[in-house]
């Protein structure tokens, strides 16, 4: 069955990715960023929702700044949380299917082992508390909705960590990249693909929830910049640090590496390991 799929925050790594493969779907995709429609505004996206006879709603708007986050709560909170509750509650009242995006940031990073979705929620920082009311918002509305967690994003499109890394490995002779932060980087053409594929199975409708979804295998921010230095064949030495070594207004957790047994299980979805889709994105880049 075809379906109308308004994407928000389109412009970003993840809403890009999915343009590229909507190409490809026999359903009706309408993107959007704040020029076009500013979710923070529930009047128009009520009037976007009825003009456009929307049926689902991938949200990839977010406030995702995490250190300016710290002395701008109330835009933070408007984009991460209000705005996910205006979105929801329409959701609700029209039978729409909402699938929101969220992050590994609503846990502090303390375990040694891989998050569940139903492990204990305790955000360090301004845009982990902000876009952890946003799941709570997505829940209370009683709407159906995916929420889908993921940690370290990445894409040849947008700002990210890869592209930092491919400049500053070819500017500088040497570099210091913090190896006491460790995760999973996760390429938005993967999740973008993952996301598309539950659509397409129609399975979503009978299993509404919480996910996790990041690349397979665990790195730390050290190891992942020593990967993309080698694959833009720069010479840049890169030593490993301390993240004290890098003051911040907001604590970063430590340990983001989330369980995706859930996701695969439930959807079918086989996940490629970090290095291999770095490998890809490079490729684009």
């Amino acid at each position: 069955m075809s379906e109308n799929i308004l994407i928000t925050g389109s412009n970003g790594q993840l809403g890009s990715e999915i343009r590229q493969l909507s190409e490809k779907s026999n359903h009706r995709f309408f993107f959007t960023d704040v020029a076009e429609l500013d979710i923070t505004d529930k009047s128009a996206i009520e009037r976007f929702i009825s003009e456009n006879q929307i049926d689902i709603i991938i949200n990839c708007a977010a406030y995702t700044n995490v250190d300016k986050a710290e002395d701008d709560f109330e835009m933070a909170d408007k984009i991460n949380h209000l705005a996910v509750k205006n979105l929801a509650n329409l959701c609700t009242q029209r039978k729409l299917f909402l699938v929101h995006i969220s992050t590994d940031y609503v846990f502090d990073g303390t375990k040694n082992f891989p998050y569940v979705e139903t492990d204990s929620t305790a955000p360090l920082g301004v845009y982990g508390h902000t876009k952890l009311n946003g799941e709570k918002a997505v829940i209370c509305s009683e709407c159906e909705h995916l929420i889908i967690r993921t940690s370290w994003l990445y894409s040849s499109f947008g700002n990210n960590f890869v592209k930092t890394m491919r400049r500053l490995t070819a500017e500088k002779e040497s570099l210091k990249v913090v190896f006491d932060q460790v995760g999973t980087p996760t390429y938005a053409g993967d999740l973008a693909k993952a996301i598309l594929e539950i659509i397409e199975t129609e399975k979503y409708q009978d299993n509404i929830g919480i996910y996790h979804f990041s690349n397979e295998g665990v790195c730390s921010w050290y190891d992942f910049a020593i990967e993309i230095r080698n694959l833009f064949g720069n010479d840049c030495d890169i030593q490993p640090c301390h993240s004290s070594e890098f003051p911040s207004k907001v604590t970063r957790p430590n340990f983001s590496v989330l369980d995706k047994t859930k996701i695969k299980e439930t959807f079918g979805i086989k996940i490629p390991y970090w290095k291999d889709s770095l490998r890809k994105c490079v490729d684009k880049c």
